[in-house]
């Protein structure tokens, strides 16, 4: 979307600070709301909003910040983004002023914090509009207690009044710090206005710093309009100084998404306790129980249950399965798949390639990696199943595993459909079982079987009369 008057919107990125209040070694914008950077919802927004061009200025560990968000813009993003440093760190005026020579003058310039992480798209495209390609458009809010934040003076009262200047809370006076209409540190300007106003910035205040605010005293006397868009939303404007801010913030995304969820219908039992680090696509009557997080891409088909207590990243689970408490599914790049009406848990884990069809049961304390469970499988106890095929109707027994790992490769293991396999028994890959076999319990196989047949591989019982436990020496 592009404002009327100008042909491109440009997005400066304010991504310089050390964030002294984090007590942290890590950048503050590299902190994570949400699974994510801070700093990578500030892109997001910036590319939804149909950015021509992104300047992304840092300092403060400024190699970590942009070796992040050069792996996490350009092409996932279609965000062109263009890097200037700020060194050393003179305050937000002389930030801006370090993006100057690569900011085209035919564009309309949105400045953003890149520690501000929830802005919604829809109020920077009304900011957009209320810059009209020829004002100075600032983001603004009524605060209770506005501590802290540039006080927005106006020549009188209402919306209507002209905005006169924004003065910082350290430079005002005790009447202006009575003034609850605060700055965001948002706001869009056409570029070729914002370019003559940042040459003639000082620091001659309190902190010895080039103010972005002074911009609007700049403005007034040249006699340009500037225009207040005053929201009433404090989460979209707030930004992380502190572990604690980033704690608060984070609570207020999550609860957002889950209200949006439960809109859609998704029962959600408390949604204090949802954790959403990635994207939750939801069908029909989904249940979700008390602390689950999704992390990464994850799918819920229609009537699927999520158990307490359980961690579920990049899997696509389908319609009718049930999730029991305490299962850890962990999908990475390969993914996790759980087909209809399969059960998995509780305390069942579940690793990347894992692909399970309908009506799979995978019980307590059984892992599966890089494995496939054809329909009604079933490894219901204490079991490992890795790199394995496992046909219909499997029947895998408590204290089961494939040995897969020969020390240097893997190996792939092949059960075929109403293979019945004991408990206790190794399973040394590479080996196949064949259709309708059974193993019997305790038996550590290293050749292919039959089909149809029992194989047993286990040592003779032998039985010593009589015979004493050796004692400690004394």
């Amino acid at each position: 979307m592009a404002a009327a008057g100008t042909d491109a919107i440009d997005v400066v990125i304010m991504a310089a600070g050390k964030g002294t209040r984090m007590k942290s070694k890590l950048p503050k914008v590299l902190h994570r709301l949400a699974g994510r950077a801070l700093v990578h919802h500030v892109l997001d927004t910036a590319a939804a909003l149909g950015a021509r061009s992104g300047v992304l200025i840092t300092g403060h560990g400024a190699e970590a910040v942009e070796a992040a968000c050069g792996a996490a813009s350009g092409g996932n993003r279609g965000l062109p983004l263009q890097v200037v440093r700020q060194e050393p760190q003179l305050g937000t005026g002389h930030a801006v002023q370090q993006a100057v020579p690569v900011l085209r003058d035919d564009g309309l310039v949105v400045v953003l914090s890149g520690d501000v992480p929830l802005t919604q798209v829809e109020t920077l495209r009304a900011l957009v509009d209320v810059c009209a390609g020829d004002s100075l458009a600032l983001l603004t809010l009524d605060l209770p207690d506005p501590t802290g934040y540039g006080r927005v003076l106006r020549a009188g009262a209402g919306d209507d009044a002209q905005v006169l200047r924004i003065v910082e809370h350290k430079d005002a006076t005790p009447e202006q710090r009575a003034v609850r209409e605060i700055y965001s540190g948002i706001m869009a300007v056409p570029a070729r206005l914002l370019k003559g106003w940042l040459a003639r910035l000082d620091n001659h205040n309190a902190q010895k710093e080039y103010y972005l605010t002074d911009v609007v005293k700049f403005a007034v006397a040249d006699g340009v309009p500037v225009r207040a868009h005053r929201i009433t939303d404090e989460v979209q404007v707030a930004g992380v100084n502190s572990p604690l801010q980033l704690a608060e913030l984070e609570r207020a995304y999550q609860r957002r998404l889950a209200n949006r969820l439960m809109e859609q219908g998704v029962r959600i039992a408390d949604p204090a306790r949802l954790d959403v680090r990635g994207s939750l696509h939801c069908g029909e009557d989904v249940a979700i129980d008390v602390n689950c997080v999704f992390d990464g891409k994850v799918v819920l088909g229609n009537d699927v249950s999520i158990g307490a207590n359980c961690v579920i990243a990049n899997a696509t689970i389908a319609a009718g399965a049930v999730i029991h408490p305490f299962t850890h599914i962990d999908g990475e790049k390969a993914g996790v798949t759980v087909g209809e009406g399969a059960l998995v848990g509780p305390f069942a884990r579940l690793r990347p390639g894992a692909a399970l069809g309908p009506e799979v049961h995978i019980g307590n304390f059984v892992e599966v990696k890089n494995s496939t469970l054809a329909r009604g499988a079933k490894a219901n106890h204490l079991a490992y199943l890795g790199d394995a095929s496992v046909g219909e109707r499997v029947n895998y027994g408590a204290g089961s595993i494939t040995a897969n790992y020969d020390g240097a490769n893997k190996h792939r293991t092949v059960i075929e459909a109403d293979v019945h396999v004991g408990s206790n028994c190794v399973l040394i890959a590479p080996v196949t079982l064949g259709a309708g076999g059974t193993v019997g319990g305790g038996s550590t196989i290293t050749k292919d079987t039959p089909a149809g047949a029992l194989s047993v591989a286990r040592g003779r019982q032998a039985t010593i009369p009589g015979w004493t436990r050796p004692k400690k020496r004394q």
